[in-house]
This record gives C-alpha cells, sequence and structure tokens, in this order.
C-alpha cells in the first residue's frame, strides 16, 4: 500500500536492487528532512505549503470558495486519510500477532524471547493500536454516511490529546530497535518471525497480504505524527471559519505541532552526535544527494558533511533482511579540501550537456504516465498496472535527475584528486561551499582514516542521514501537495542591504521534476546600493512549490571569465526561497512579499494563473488593435497578406537575435513586452524606433504573445482535430497526404502567415550551433501557441489540467516539427494541388 521506490531501491547507477527494506526502515526517528524549515513541522508539511497554524482567512469565509466545494474537498481529505489510518491499523495488527505467541512460550521451558525482551520490543504498540482503532471506528460511519453538517472535529482532539503515549514509543523506540536486531541474530527462530510479519490488505484491494520486516513496521508510529498533522491542515484549509469544527481541528493541530517540535528536540542531539575512535565528536552537518561526474559518467552519489571531513557514499546492494549500509566512493578531510579557481578549472573534463529537447521530452514522457496513473487510479486499476507505470516514472525521472544538471561544483584535495559534481542550481552550489567554508574557519587538523575508522563512520551515515528519498516526484506521497501548473508572474521590485555600491542582478528559480532551474533573469542595475528593477517575468510551472531568488554582482573582469560554459563567475550577495503556498498565490490580485538574505532585503510582488486559465484564448473587445483580434480581420484592415507586427517582429530578430542564445525560449521582461503590445495595438508611428531599442528577447516574447493571443489558433480550431489525427498516422505517404491536404484548407492569411514563420524558424534553427536553438526546441515553444484551441478543456477534466496537458502539447509539438522537418512549403505549390483534392474536413 505504501508504494514508494526510495533512494533504497535503487544503487547509484540506477540499477533495481534485488529486493530492499520497505520505506521508511531509518533507525533514527527524525521526523524533520529539511534544514531550512520551521520546527514545528516535517519536510512534508512545508511542501504543501503551510505555515504554522493557518488563521481563519485560509477557512471558506471568505466567501472566495463555494462552500459546497470546501465540503466535498473535506470529505475527499477525509477518505484517504481514513484509507490510510485503516493500512496503519493493519500494519499495527501485524506487528501485535506474534506478541502473544511468543509471550505464551516465554514461560515455558524453551522461550524463544524473555518476557524483558517482549515488553521492550512491542512497548506501547498496544496502546497505539487501541487509540487508533477506536478513532477508526468512530470516523468511518461519518465518513461513509457523510452530510453537509457532519462535525468530527472532537475525534482529532482526542487523538491529539493521546499523543503522549507516542511520546514513550519514541523514547524507547532505539532500544526496541536494538534489542530485536540482537533477538534476530541470536535466535533463528525471532529472525524468521521479524523478517516476514504478514500485512492485511485494505477491504477493497486484490491482494490479501504483503509481508513486511519488523525493523520497518516499528518505524510506522514515528511516520504516522507527521501525517495525522498534515491532514488537520488539509482539512482547516477547508473548513469554514464559522463552522463548530473549526476552534476544535485548531486545537488538535497546535497540539499536535507542539508535540512534533518537542520529540525533533529531544532527539536532535542524539542525532547528529558520531564519537570517532580518538574520543572526540564529529557531527552530521549536511547532507544530500548529488550528481558526480566520474570517469566520464554521471553517477549519483549521497554526500555526507562532517564538522571535519567531506564523504562522498554510495547505497550498497544488500541481500533480503539485511540492514543497509553506504558505500564510501571517497572522502576529503575538511582541512585538506580547496575550490579550485576558475582558472585552474580548465583542466577538468568537459561536461558533455544534453540537449534541451531531449529533457524536455523525458518531462513530456512522464507527464504522459503521470496522467495514466491517475486513470488507472479513477478506473480502480490493477495495482500491478500502477506499479508497473510508477516503476517507469521513476526510471525516467531518475534519468531526468541525472542527466538535466550542468553547473560544475569542483572539489580538490591538496595533497591528491579533484572530484566534480553537477548541480542544476547555483542555490544549491552556493549552499554546500558556505556550509564547508564556515567549518573551515575553525582550527581543523589533516588526518588520515584507518580502514575500521573509515567503516565507522561510513556505517553510521544511514543513522543519520537526514535526506532518505532520491528527490523526485514518484518519491512523493497520493496525498502531497502536487504542486502549482501553471504560470507565476513576478515582478522583482528593489533591493535594499548593500554595504557598498556594487553592478547588482537577480535571478529566479523554480522547482520542476524534484530540482530547481533558472527561469528568468534581471537587467544588471550598474553602480548602485539600491537597485530598482521594477521587472516583470512569466515562469511557467510544472509541480512547483517553491520560488528562490538570488541577487549576484555582475563580474566584467575578462580575465575571471570561466572557460567552462556553465560556470558562473558573477558573486553571490544573497539568496532566499519561500514556498508557493496555493492558498496565498492564487488569487487575482498580486502579492507582495520580501526575502531577507544575508542582511541584504529583496522585494517582489508575484501572483499565480493556472495552466486551463492560461489555456483560455479570450478575443479583444476592441477590434482597432492587433492582440486578440482574428488574423483576417488584421490582414484586410492592413491590406497586408502577413500582419504588420509579425513581418516587423521576425525582421528584428533576424537582424540582431538570430545568434542569441535561446532565442524565443528566455522570457523577455513583462514590462517591455506589455510596453510593445500597446505601441502595435495603438499602431503608434514610433514602433520602429522602440523595436530597434527594445531588448530581442522582449521583441521575440511580443510574437509569441501575439498568437497565444489570437481568438483562434493560427492553424483554426475547426482543423485542430482533423492535425491531431494526421500527426498520429503511421504510413508517412497517408501521413504526408493529409498533413499537405490541411495546410491547404487554411484560410489564405492563415496559411501564408504560417508559412512565413515556419521559413524564419527554419533560419533560426540553421544557427543552432551558436544559439542553441534546434528545430524540436521551436517546436516545443512554438507548437502549442500555434494549435492550441480556443475553448479550455472541459470542467471534468481540470482537476488533471497538468496531465491532460502534457498529452496535448506532445502532439501539438509533432505537428510544428512535421513541417519544421519537411522540404520548403510554397504556397502557390499547395494551392495549385487544390484541384486534385476535396477541401471538406
Amino acid at each position: 500500500a505504501d508504494f514508494n521506490y526510495g533512494a533504497d531501491e535503487y544503487d547509484a547507477e540506477g540499477n533495481e536492487e534485488p529486493k530492499a527494506l520497505p520505506e521508511g526502515s531509518e533507525t533514527m526517528p527524525y521526523i524533520d528532512e529539511s534544514p531550512t524549515m520551521s520546527p514545528q513541522l516535517s519536510a512534508r508539511g512545508q511542501e504543501s505549503g503551510d505555515g504554522v497554524s493557518p488563521t481563519p482567512a485560509d477557512g471558506l469565509g471568505t466567501g472566495e470558495r463555494d462552500a459546497g466545494k470546501g465540503l466535498e474537498m473535506r470529505k475527499l481529505v477525509l477518505s484517504g486519510f481514513l484509507a490510510s489510518e485503516e493500512i496503519y491499523i493493519n500494519q499495527l495488527e501485524a506487528l501485535l500477532l506474534p506478541m502473544k505467541p511468543l509471550k505464551a512460550t516465554a514461560t515455558t521451558s524453551q522461550p524463544v524471547l524473555t518476557l524483558q525482551q517482549i515488553e521492550t520490543i512491542f512497548y506501547k504498540i498496544q496502546d497505539i493500536y487501541e487509540i487508533h482503532k477506536e478513532f477508526y471506528d468512530s470516523l468511518c460511519p461519518k465518513v461513509q454516511q457523510w452530510e453537509s453538517n457532519v462535525t468530527m472535529g472532537h475525534l482529532f482532539q482526542k487523538l491529539a490529546s493521546q499523543l503522549g503515549v507516542y511520546k514513550a514509543f519514541v523514547d524507547n523506540y532505539k532500544i526496541a530497535l536494538e534489542t530485536a536486531e540482537k533477538c534476530s541474530q541470536s535466535n533463528y527462530q525471532f529472525q524468521k518471525i521479524s523478517e516476514e510479519l504478514k500485512v492485511k490488505g485494505p477491504k477493497d484491494s486484490k491482494e490479501s497480504h504483503t509481508s513486511v520486516t519488523m525493523e520497518a513496521l516499528l518505524y510506522k508510529p514515528i511516520d504516522r505524527v507527521t501525517r495525522s498533522t498534515l491532514v488537520l491542515h488539509d482539512l482547516l484549509k477547508h473548513t469554514p471559519a464559522d463552522h463548530p469544527d473549526y476552534p476544535l481541528l485548531q486545537d488538535a493541530l497546535r497540539i499536535s505541532q507542539n508535540f512534533l517540535s518537542s520529540i525533533n528536540e529531544d532527539i536532535d542531539p542524539r542525532r547528529t552526535a558520531v564519537t570517532t575512535p580518538k574520543g572526540e565528536t564529529r557531527q552530521l552537518v549536511k547532507d544530500g544527494f548529488l550528481v558526480e561526474l566520474s570517469e566520464g559518467s554521471r553517477k549519483l552519489r549521497h554526500v555526507f558533511l562532517f564538522t571535519d571531513v567531506l564523504l562522498c557514499a554510495k547505497l550498497k546492494k544488500t541481500a533480503v533482511g539485511k540492514h543497509q549500509q553506504y558505500d564510501c566512493k571517497w572522502y576529503v578531510p575538511l582541512a585538506d579540501l580547496v575550490f579550485p579557481s576558475p582558472e585552474e578549472s580548465e583542466h577538468c573534463p568537459q561536461v558533455h550537456v544534453i540537449p534541451d529537447h531531449e529533457l524536455e521530452d523525458m518531462k513530456m514522457k512522464i507527464s504522459a504516465i503521470k496522467s495514466e496513473v491517475q486513470k488507472e487510479k479513477a478506473n480502480k486499476g490493477q495495482s500491478r498496472a500502477i506499479e508497473r507505470l510508477k516503476k517507469k516514472m521513476f526510471e525516467n525521472e531518475f534519468w531526468l535527475l541525472l542527466n538535466s544538471p550542468a553547473i560544475p561544483f569542483r572539489i580538490h584535495n591538496r595533497n591528491g584528486k579533484s572530484y566534480l559534481f553537477l548541480l542544476s542550481s547555483d542555490y544549491e552550489r552556493s549552499e554546500w561551499r558556505e556550509a564547508i567554508q564556515r567549518l573551515q574557519k575553525k582550527d581543523l587538523q589533516a588526518f588520515v582514516l584507518s580502514s575500521v575508522e573509515l567503516q565507522v563512520l561510513t556505517g553510521s551515515c544511514f543513522k543519520l542521514r537526514t535526506v532518505h528519498n532520491i528527490p523526485v516526484t514518484s518519491n512523493k506521497d497520493d496525498d502531497e501537495s502536487p504542486g502549482l501548473y501553471g504560470f507565476l508572474h513576478v515582478i522583482v521590485h528593489s533591493a535594499k542591504g548593500f554595504k557598498q555600491s556594487a553592478n547588482l542582478y537577480c535571478t529566479l528559480e523554480v522547482d520542476s521534476f524534484g530540482y530547481f532551474v533558472s527561469k528568468a533573469k534581471t537587467r544588471v542595475f550598474r553602480d548602485t546600493t539600491e537597485p530598482q528593477w521594477n521587472e516583470e517575468f512569466e515562469i511557467e510551472l510544472e509541480g512547483s512549490q517553491s520560488l528562490r531568488i538570488l541577487c549576484y554582482e555582475k563580474c566584467y573582469d575578462k580575465t575571471k571569465l570561466n572557460k567552462d560554459n556553465n560556470e558562473i563567475v558573477d558573486k553571490i550577495m544573497g539568496k532566499g526561497q519561500i514556498q508557493l503556498d496555493p492558498q496565498a498565490v492564487q488569487t487575482k490580485n498580486w502579492h507582495m512579499d520580501v526575502i531577507e538574505m544575508n542582511g541584504i532585503k529583496v522585494e517582489f510582488s508575484m501572483k499565480f494563473t493556472s495552466r486551463d486559465m492560461s489555456l483560455k484564448r479570450t478575443p479583444s473587445k476592441k477590434q482597432t488593435g492587433v492582440f486578440g483580434v482574428k488574423i483576417s480581420v488584421v490582414t484586410k484592415r492592413e491590406r497586408s497578406k502577413v500582419p504588420y507586427i509579425v513581418r516587423q517582429c521576425i525582421e528584428e530578430v533576424e537582424k540582431r537575435g538570430i545568434e542569441e542564445v535561446g532565442i524565443y525560449r528566455i522570457s523577455g521582461v513583462a514590462t517591455d513586452i506589455q510596453a510593445l503590445k500597446a505601441v502595435f495595438d495603438a499602431n503608434n508611428k514610433d514602433i520602429l524606433v522602440m523595436l530597434s531599442d527594445m531588448d530581442i528577447n522582449a521583441i521575440a516574447g511580443t510574437l509569441k504573445l501575439y498568437f497565444r493571443e489570437l481568438p483562434e489558433p493560427l492553424l483554426t480550431d475547426r482543423l485542430y482535430p482533423a492535425f491531431m489525427e494526421g500527426i498520429a498516422l503511421s504510413d508517412p505517404a497517408a501521413k504526408e497526404n493529409c498533413m499537405m491536404h490541411l495546410l491547404r484548407s487554411l484560410p489564405d492569411p492563415n496559411l501564408i502567415t504560417f508559412l512565413f514563420l515556419l521559413e524564419h524558424l527554419k533560419r533560426v534553427a540553421e544557427k543552432e550551433p551558436i544559439n542553441k536553438m534546434s528545430l524540436h526546441n521551436l517546436a516545443t515553444v512554438f507548437g502549442p501557441t500555434l494549435l492550441r484551441p480556443s475553448e479550455g478543456e472541459s470542467k471534468a477534466h481540470l482537476t488533471l489540467a497538468s496531465d491532460i496537458w502534457s498529452h496535448d502539447v506532445m502532439a501539438q509539438v509533432q505537428v510544428l516539427l512535421y513541417y519544421l522537418q519537411h522540404p520548403p512549403i510554397s504556397f502557390t505549390e499547395l494551392k495549385r494541388n487544390t484541384l486534385y483534392f476535396s477541401t471538406d474536413v
């Protein structure tokens, strides 16, 4: 039931392990995976975009949301929780099952375990089971016979008030595990029992039982407190502030959060301390998954930073039932660790960068598999089919995780080798670098670890690690926030707090498919301590949950430029991150915020447009301009074959942007694009002067915006289904026939404009070695813009906007790519052949 491909099931090269311990078999019950979060909540709580306790404004009292929808969401949240509660009770039952026979033999002449050992291993499990069984039995009928006025806050309040029993369980947890392990080693009978405990499947599941180890089951209660806290967050979001449950749920959440906080404080010192054979305390400061470039290939490593040493490891393959261990690949004492300067990096191996279109293709595949998983679940599909799909999704995401990072992070041991990691974000690189440099300020001694010392240190990694799972979306639980899909509009206003004048700019990053990507960059504000950028950007979100802002000082010294394309030599002045809380972001108004970083404050505003909203084409109310006006109306008014805006933007891009890296892919500043839109709509005489002064990415963005805002797509709504069918044909002759026939069927202004744009995009792709824009890249950018129908998806599908969108987009990209890869198409040739074909579609 807890389907999860964790890091434990794959080795670092992505090969499948024979069988691993189930997720959650950690030896230390620390409930918090992220160093950047509030102490009250676990990492998962943060990911669902919540702060501490929600205020009534988070509820439905604002009237913004339909009360019926809120009640429906309450029911969905509760149903999901009830199902997971049933699984949890079954897991506790499975744990208790061997307890009675073990107790019965304890008083005989041949005991398997002593009474003392049984008490230690199964401490408080019976009490936890009874508390949850009573809670489940009370909640179940309320959810099954759902009524709008149902109340259940008192049940959650009672459950929270009994959390003391978990405190006792956690205090005993470590000794319970150690006792179970010792008993397994000394008693074969108990080892057999603890390796395969049978957990009953849910009532409606086809699988009657699953086998789980005792070690994994003993971890479940620790995991459960976090889950209950998250459910309380979700329930509060969808409970009106005036509902009788609201204060009770708030109280339950407060108790749960305080409890989690106290547990973490108790565990924290035990979690990080390891004593070296010399008796010094060595603590784990930071750990995480990084991609290492080793012998020319990319390997996923788990890197551990201790107070005096950096250790690079991978998870070893282990036999069934054996305890998992890390294998040390290398270590560098911090006293010997140096970061090579850009000039010294010349001799490092060249990084092979995967083309963007291959990464985009893989994202499309992953989105398509997600969609299939959702369909299987909706149709109550076989769990085997879902597992197969999830496994495929994990493999694809793992590939993306290995192949997308391109920013080098070099580490050198002054007594020997250099090592090279590849990161997807400069943010991570600076975090690792800063953490190491902080530790290096202390008086550190160089040393060499003996094989025994290294074994002890590597052995401690499994217990101490704070990051347990590879950061891919398939590792998320089904009830975790899926993140936001759509467009985030961000205005970077200004920054304060700089000690001296500098040339300053900001970059924006969002997470996507488990890792962070840089999405936008402000212009450089020269020689100032208070930059005023006031630039707006539109950032596409693909399941994103966080926004990062990095502030840099621009380096104009040519001698410091690195030979390596991906090395950023500009100095990071500050960096910060905020959670994208769907509740706060999804309003029609701008939401102003400040990120504080190392004494610097960056002021910005943001608002979010969901994908289904951004997919709607809205015709312009006034027909005098060009944006949102039918192309036939514009060309007739202008007495032209191709709209003036299209001709001018293309001419300007060909004049000075055709060699620009990422032309059409990199966003222009939104305020510049809006200014150009206004000038074109007003048919202002200064258009040409303004175009020649404007940043080329803004001109490229204006052209894309024009096609995106057409009231119907350039390739028309009427022909859209036929284009989708034509591109799916397998026979090349049939496909050629159909695709050319469809072009002939377009109205003349649409066809001439399309062919004009097509030839331009081919010319852009000819410069691919310089501008890095292949035909595939251009098809990905323009396909949806030219083909996306004007009608939004039907309401029934909006919950899966991200997944349905990906299926359609793949086809839209393929249609444009087909024409881009086709030999030149001439308007007169096409029309000459009209005689031989019917124009009805």
